[in-house]
């Protein structure tokens, strides 16, 4: 009988443990619960642990025996865990390219409607307001429209004569100009002097900053880059699970807090991750907050010092709503003045009308925008190329 419930015990400590196992297989990272307690958890890989070294026996125990050390043993190469696979993103290059279908509704109203009137016989003042209300009904702004309206004007006589794919051409190379093709658009996350780019990703809520963060992790794991993300928005539930889901499926690793707590001490942390790991870049989202609260910005500019303790801020990245229209350009002046903003990540280009908006955040913010979101797709993230994004609102000729 004590056969019978020993083996019972084995059994049941067996389906334990393998219980534990199927639970644990596929996530990337484990949560680390004494440091819940100070209120910030980490989700890093499990280090490996060192064999125990052998100890000499007591004097009192001259014939104890010492373990010996244990035998070399040479495995065979790591097979990969069943079921535990990454995706890999496509690379960064070309996205924009490939993506550019989905400007379909500003194409309609903006490229194809310029087309329609510039290739009219004779251009009248009329046809030149039709132009101008064109131009400004896609968001493009008063002084960029006036731009490109004096120069389409003094090229009225070649417009005259163009023919449907060389007034297509045109038009394409005067809203290219508008877009400040010279701009540096370079993204601040390679390592530098032996530490990792920094990126705190800001915004209000709604933005879809959130996403964008995963997003760009899949961006840059897909141009061969190490990451380490940061939910430093601590002040809704969701995000750090949204956030290292993200993460697991392209295996990235995440620093969270316990809900309510101290963002700026999870962004600390996370950038503490990203240097013991060496990793190329740490992508830090914070709390989405509104622009119109002094304490909540305060709190923005406080993140970005603690973080700077550990490692300097190589890019601050601002996401605004491109349906949001003037309204995201007071959104982004008012961010500028608790941080210093060096580029602009416009989300769903896709639904709406107003890709203008690109043109005016530029020229009114003065702040080149490096990304732009064309879909709700997990690789719908592109970097922004003024060419062919004005090739993408034009359309075909």
């Amino acid at each position: 009988m004590e056969f019978v419930l020993i083996a019972i015990a084995i059994l049941v400590v067996a389906l334990v443990a393998g219980v534990g196992l199927l639970v644990g297989r596929g996530r990337r990272t484990t949560r680390l619960d004494d440091d819940a307690a100070t209120g910030t958890t980490l989700t890093r890989p499990r280090p490996p642990q060192a064999p125990p070294a052998p100890t000499a026996p007591p004097a009192d125990q001259p014939d104890a025996v010492v373990a010996d050390a244990p035998p070399s043993v040479e495995l065979p190469p790591a097979e990969p865990e069943p079921g535990l696979v990454f995706e890999t993103p496509p690379p960064s290059a070309g996205r924009l390219v490939r993506l550019r279908s989905r400007l379909a509704r500003s194409q309609s109203s903006l490229g194809r409607g310029l087309l329609t009137v510039l290739a009219r016989e004779k251009l009248t003042e009329d046809d030149w307001e039709e132009i101008e209300e064109t131009l400004l009904a896609a968001d493009v702004g008063i002084a960029a429209t006036t731009q490109i309206v004096e120069r389409l004007r003094t090229q009225s006589m070649v417009l005259a004569t163009a023919s449907g794919t060389e007034l297509r051409e045109l038009l394409v190379d005067q809203l290219t100009a508008v877009l400040g093709p010279d701009l540096d658009r370079t993204l601040g996350t390679d390592r530098r002097e032996g530490r990792p780019g920094v990126v705190l990703v800001v915004g209000v809520n709604g933005a879809g900053k959130t996403t964008t963060v995963g997003k760009l992790a899949r961006v840059l794991v897909g141009d061969g880059k190490s990451v380490v993300l940061g939910a430093a928005d601590t002040f809704r539930a969701a995000a750090a699970d949204q956030l290292e889901t993200w993460g697991e499926r392209v295996g990235v690793l995440t620093v969270r807090g316990k809900e309510g707590g101290d963002p700026a001490s999870v962004a600390f942390e996370a950038v503490r991750t990203g240097m013991e790991g060496e990793v190329d870049t740490v992508v830090v989202d914070t709390a989405g907050r509104l622009h119109t609260k002094a304490g909540l910005m305060d709190e923005l500019g406080k993140v970005k010092r603690v973080v700077e303790k550990q490692a300097p801020v190589t890019e601050v990245l601002l996401v605004l709503d491109a349906t949001t229209g003037q309204n995201g350009v007071v959104q982004a002046r008012v961010f500028t003045e608790a941080v210093t903003v060096t580029g602009v990540v416009l989300t769903k280009l896709d639904g709406t009308a107003k890709g203008g908006i690109v043109v005016r955040v530029q020229q009114e913010l003065g702040i080149p925008v490096k990304l732009i979101g064309l879909g709700e797709g997990a690789d719908d993230l592109a970097p922004f190329e003024p060419r062919a994004f004005a090739e993408g609102l034009v359309g075909d000729a």
